[in-house]
């Protein structure tokens, strides 16, 4: 578990995205990048403040976003939604009525080597949706494409995006051309034709609707194929978004002065248990390595800094919400997190396509996906508390047990 402090600092490091090819991303929210990993600290309570400039929809574009915390840098691509399993935490999230309309960015943070959350031994999973993305506009800018995969460390792969898009390309052409094909041999028989030309007709007419049919079986493959490379593609990076360490990341906002201590300084879990106020134990014992169960005063204290969160937002015209545990593996995917997998950060129920909510920002989102907000209707101003499910990928924290 770590202080709300050191979590702070890992929302802070948040990259400004323009335009993203995946147009229809709902609302794409914690995570722009659709292959990132989960590595974030364990922080039990996360109170995370969003600007949205527009709201994605439909066939729009994913919008901007920004934490009011301390920086934003582009060093490489981390979720948000890595972290306790079943933790609680709250979502704030402003609009703005600016006019542009640019992704939701990526919070990033520092891994040694890109991580992808699907692995080329992982069962395929069906698609749960399709995103409307401009496959034409990553072909004409694949360069900047593949720079901005680079900077974020992310894993798509923009010459392969490429190339099934251009296989695409031709094999629906060819498709066109067999259906027109068909459509020529069937309006021929409608006349009125001597034994053996209607029987030359129908045998073509069988030979075109078999090739037909392997084609169309090979085009939905391909399409499938396509799809699932281009929700690989990450958001761009705004341009005025540092690229590199956290020595060049620009500092937006810096509250209080880090303390001195004159005497050894001890951790949260040796204060916890200290005075009674965690136990891991038993937590270990009912659910598991890094659980935990809080006591005595820490109750108190986090009921008293969620309802004071709460009414200081409130008193700034924000709307309160609690939102559903569950939520359709589609509306997760929108959102940028992959529900399935052999590496994934989602819990999933067997059998249904539900998953348990890793973060309030998904089930918000999902409010607002295929609706058109007007300009006279924003700003929106929501913040959102939540249980947050999340599954234990990767060891940060392991050594402080968060």
């Amino acid at each position: 578990m770590a202080s709300t402090a050191s979590a702070t600092a890992v929302l802070a490091r948040r990259s400004f995205c323009s335009a993203s090819p995946c147009a229809r991303l709902a609302v794409s929210l914690g995570s722009a990048q659709r292959s990132s990993s989960c590595a974030a600290s364990n922080c039990r309570r996360s109170f995370v403040s969003w600007s949205w400039p527009r709201v994605a929809v439909a066939s729009r574009s994913v919008p901007r976003g920004n934490f009011i915390f301390l920086s934003e840098n582009v060093a490489s691509v981390r979720g948000i939604h890595g972290a306790q399993a079943g933790r609680r935490g709250a979502a704030v999230m402003a609009s703005s009525s600016s006019s542009s309309a640019s992704p939701v960015g990526t919070i990033v943070s520092e891994p040694s080597t890109p991580v992808d959350n699907s692995s080329a031994g992982d069962s395929v999973e069906p698609l749960t949706w399709r995103a409307s993305i401009d496959f034409k506009g990553i072909r004409e800018n694949k360069e900047a494409i593949a720079a901005n995969i680079i900077n974020r460390k992310s894993t798509g792969d923009v010459e392969l995006v490429v190339e099934l898009y251009e296989q695409s390309v031709r094999l629906s052409m060819e498709v066109d051309k067999l259906r027109a094909e068909r459509n020529a041999v069937a309006s021929a028989m409608k006349g009125k034709l001597e034994q053996a030309k209607r029987q030359e007709l129908i045998t073509q007419g069988k030979e075109l609707k078999e090739r037909l049919a392997g084609l169309e079986v090979s085009l939905a493959q391909l399409s499938d194929k396509l799809q699932r490379e281009g929700q690989r593609i990450p958001n761009m990076t705004h341009p005025s978004v540092p690229i590199g360490s956290e020595d060049v990341a620009t500092v937006r906002k810096q509250v209080g002065e880090k303390p001195v201590f004159t005497f050894p300084v001890k951790t949260h879990v040796d204060l916890g248990q200290d005075l009674d106020l965690l136990d891991f134990e038993s937590a270990a014992e009912v659910s598991g390595n890094k659980f935990y169960y809080l006591k005595n005063e820490a109750v108190l204290l986090e009921m008293a800094l969620i309802n004071w969160t709460l009414s200081e937002l409130i008193k700034r015209g924000f709307t309160p919400l609690t939102t559903p545990d569950l939520v359709r593996s589609s509306v997760v995917e929108k959102c940028g997190f992959q529900p399935r997998g052999q590496n994934t950060q989602v819990y999933s129920v067997e059998d249904t396509d539900l998953c348990l909510a890793g973060t309030a920002e998904i089930p918000v989102g999902g409010m607002y996906m295929d609706s058109m907000l007007t300009e006279a209707s924003l700003p929106l101003r929501i913040v959102a508390f939540s249980h947050c499910f999340r599954t234990e990928a990767g060891a940060a924290g392991a050594a402080t047990r968060g």
